[in-house]
């Protein structure tokens, strides 16, 4: 009788706390874009190792004519550890210990969650740890916070069967976006805002008008500021949109859905006109159907912080999918301000 009774109380216990454990996990979390927790004792903090954290993680976004940090930082003490704290979708917990350690868990509290666990027995060798591992932490992050707008806009979307048509892809833009102009290969979304406006261009050339023997950086903004003259046209006559010249753009080789694809971010402004604000481009060489695919996302909010616009505009380019079947495109269907 006494076993049977151990044995149901054990059950009990174990069935208790893994019930508590899948209920924790499937708790959702919250929090701004961009946002992260840093779970750390005021004297790690305020010294070197805080220091550490600042210049990994809120170091300036590049391709931004302000500087804007990376993310923003929230600090709390290790006691609190508990309550709101534990639904941040990314934190980086900071303890000294006997054992130096890094360790990533995920969804450890919440979802989708990552939970960077950093300890050392001196400042030193937790800061080794952070600047060792701070480049996997910041990419992990940053796909998080990409999946994580990406969730937001799907709650909301515009149809986008014209782009489906023209250029044979899947794009998951949100509400508020309107088709300003459209061409046989070209088109432009914008979406006003408060303060301004973002836009998505979305476009395409022979596969030819790369040459990998010539400086991609520099064809890349040749055939952006001729897009530009041709459809991008300021308010003002004889202004256009190019590449600002003060500032090399910055020049990343990714891959987008297994594609080859050059990411370019830098500042562009209106030429014989004040306007001006950063851009972020893709240039998808599609080789299956014998061309080059170009997104590009760009905005325009004078005096306003831009980093959360720009990683929208990210997050809606990441979100393309290629149709698997090449449609017959009539240039003369539902375009719109044609010439």
């Amino acid at each position: 009788m006494k076993k049977a009774l151990f044995l149901f109380l054990l059950i009990s216990i174990l069935s208790l706390s893994c019930t508590n454990k899948h209920d924790r996990n499937t708790e959702k979390t919250s929090g701004k874009i961009n946002t992260i927790s840093v779970i750390i004792d005021d004297p790690l903090w305020n010294g070197e190792v805080g220091d550490s954290i600042r210049n990994k993680f809120a170091s300036p976004v590049i391709g931004l004519p302000q500087e804007e940090p990376l993310f923003t930082i929230n600090q709390y003490p290790i006691k609190l550890l508990e309550g709101f704290v534990t639904k941040t979708r990314n934190s980086i917990v900071i303890k000294k210990e006997a054992k130096n350690n890094f360790e990533v868990i995920e969804n450890e509290y919440a979802s989708p969650q990552n939970v960077f666990h950093i300890s050392g027995n001196t400042s030193a060798s937790i800061i080794d740890l952070i600047e060792k591992n701070a480049p996997a932490i910041i990419q992990k992050m940053r796909q998080t916070e990409i999946k994580e707008n990406q969730r937001i806009i799907d709650t909301s979307r515009i149809k986008t069967k014209k782009i489906q048509r023209k250029f044979n892809i899947d794009l998951h833009i949100p509400k508020g976006y309107i088709y300003v102009l459209e061409r046989k290969k070209f088109m432009w979304l914008k979406k006003e805002i408060t303060s301004g406006n973002t836009s998505i261009l979305i476009y395409q050339i022979p596969l030819s008008s790369l040459n990998r023997n010539s400086n991609v950086v520099n064809r890349i903004i040749k055939i952006r500021d001729s897009i530009g003259n041709l459809y991008i046209h300021g308010t003002i006559p004889r202004t256009h949109m190019i590449t600002e010249d003060s500032y090399a753009p910055y020049l990343f080789h990714i891959k987008i859905n297994g594609k080859e694809t050059f990411e370019t971010k830098g500042t562009w402004e209106l030429k014989n006109d004040y306007m001006s604000g950063p851009f972020i481009n893709y240039t998808i060489l599609d080789r299956a159907n014998k061309r080059i695919l170009i997104l590009e996302g760009f905005c325009y909010d004078p005096s306003k912080e831009k980093r959360d616009l720009m990683f929208e505009l990210e997050a809606i380019i990441k979100s393309i999918e290629f149709r698997k079947k090449t449609e017959q495109i009539n240039p003369n269907q539902n375009s719109i301000n044609k010439k």
